[in-house]
């Protein structure tokens, strides 16, 4: 069992910065590849990116060379570092939690979920 909350949303301009937080808990974090993923109102839940258990990273085209995933395996905490923000990243941002050594792009290959957090860019 693993349990995943996320923190460090908010409300930042366009052309800013944040870094989420995904905190896990077991003992077993650096056994799972983790994925970022987010949702806009009304809109299904989209890939953003994807950690190995490596460390290896796949990112969606849309934020390619804007934002970087990291991982602690110390601290049981993986990171999306987001840079150059625009008002279409604004969303609820969730990280997930698959075993296996790599990440995936479709929801349903996680099986462990955060609450979510919330980011919100400004024009």
């Amino acid at each position: 069992q693993v349990q995943l909350v996320e923190s460090g949303g908010g409300l930042v301009q366009a052309g800013g910065s944040l870094r989420l937080s995904c905190a896990a808990s077991g003992r077993t974090f650096s056994s799972y590849a983790m994925g970022w993923f987010r949702q806009a109102p009304g809109k299904e839940r989209k890939f953003v990116g994807s950690i190995s258990e490596s460390s290896s990273t796949y990112y969606a085209d849309s934020v390619k060379g804007r934002f970087t995933i990291s991982r602690d395996n110390a601290k049981n905490t993986v990171y999306l570092q987001m840079n150059s923000l625009k008002p279409e990243d604004t969303a609820v941002y969730y990280c997930g939690a698959r075993s296996g050594r790599y990440g995936s792009i479709f929801v349903n290959d996680y099986t462990y979920w955060g609450q979510g957090t919330q980011v919100t860019v400004s024009s």
